[in-house]
């Protein structure tokens, strides 16, 4: 099958779009054919490396995907040749305490797909037929990726750890990123009123299109806590969405007493400081979630393919311009999410 894929870590140009050994399906297992993928910062950070990584080299990017099963391993039911799947990139062993009480988002030998296994960036996946969900078999395969590890991701930090209620006031730091932009629409599904915080007016205004009812440039606000606390009638607001981190400060500040920050990653760096005095003050509570539980995903993408959340794509590229593809995410060019065309 071809595929992208890197020998070692580095810039795009360790990228390579070369044959690799098609995978075939173990006990359990569905052979995919793929034809979408969607890119995640992840994909960068893994490509770029960081000390502890261990890979078996060479190494395929790539947690979400999208194709048809062409093939069941032995004992694989649920799913027959001819279906149309998304994939659930969160890896549970389905063995340990955990994945057995339905919390595999927590299992003990925990993987993301793309990240220390090989992911989607090729022609052919194989998975345990426990990641998929089956597909209306008219729904675009791309909006389908654009959905899947962001909706799962963005539903269940806000549905099933944060919370979030009906008549709340939520703000989200970042305006186009792929969880960002997932979580003002799972805000405003959920009777929420959305706050997003940006630098880029283009990306402001994209954020309004889909439901932001209030946003703020934070390169015309430095202190943008002040204009969110204004923007409020001097209350604050009951949840912040921040995956940032650096920017955590500001959020503690924006949030109203007994407020929630929600976290599911840190793009702007693992470490900082905070001032405690607010979270004790206030009553507050940081939440940290990763990805979702299985049920949380089949609940999330059943909203997806009723059109009661819609998937925002920014741009498709070929297979083989994954490396220019990444750039434009690196830097921040896209709304939405990015996809592959696989073919």
């Amino acid at each position: 099958m071809k595929a992208i894929l890197f020998h070692k870590h580095g810039g795009p140009e360790v990228l390579e779009y070369s044959d690799f050994p098609t995978p075939q399906p173990k006990p359990g297992e569905t052979l995919i054919k793929l034809r979408a993928a969607a890119l995640n910062r992840m994909d960068v950070f893994v490509r770029n490396g960081w000390p502890g990584l261990k890979l078996e080299l060479p190494h395929i990017n790539g947690a979400d995907g999208a194709g048809e099963v062409v093939e069941l391993g032995e004992g694989a039911t649920g799913f027959t040749v001819g279906d149309h799947v998304v994939i659930n990139a969160n890896l549970g062993c389905g063995e340990c305490d955990f994945c057995k009480s339905g919390r595999d988002n927590l299992c003990r030998n925990w993987h993301l797909l793309g990240e220390t296994v090989r992911g989607t960036y090729a022609e052919y996946i194989s998975l345990p037929v426990r990641q998929l969900y089956k597909l209306p078999n008219d729904y675009d395969y791309h909006l389908a990726v654009s959905a899947a590890l962001v909706y799962q991701t963005a539903w269940h930090s806000m549905v099933k750890r944060g919370g979030v209620k009906a008549g709340e006031i939520v703000a989200i730091v970042g305006a186009g990123g792929g969880v960002n932009s997932a979580s003002v629409q799972v805000a405003r599904y959920l009777g929420a009123k959305v706050i997003v915080i940006g630098s880029n007016a283009k990306k402001l205004e994209q954020a309004k299109s889909i439901g932001a009812d209030i946003v703020i440039d934070r390169s015309q606000a430095e202190d943008w806590s002040k204009t969110v606390f204004l923007a409020t009638d001097k209350q604050g607001v009951d949840v912040v969405v921040d995956n940032i981190g650096t920017t955590f400060p500001l959020s503690l500040r924006a949030l109203k007493k007994g407020g929630r920050l929600l976290t599911v990653g840190n793009s702007g760096g693992p470490r900082f400081e905070i001032d405690n005095r607010y979270v004790f003050a206030k009553h507050l509570s940081i939440i940290g979630s990763t990805m979702s539980t299985l049920a949380d995903f089949s609940e999330v993408m059943d909203l997806v393919v009723a059109g009661k959340l819609q998937p925002i794509h920014d741009k498709t590229f070929p297979l083989k311009e994954a490396g220019a593809a990444q750039e434009r995410l690196w830097h921040g060019e896209n709304f939405g999410r990015i996809t592959l065309a696989i073919p």
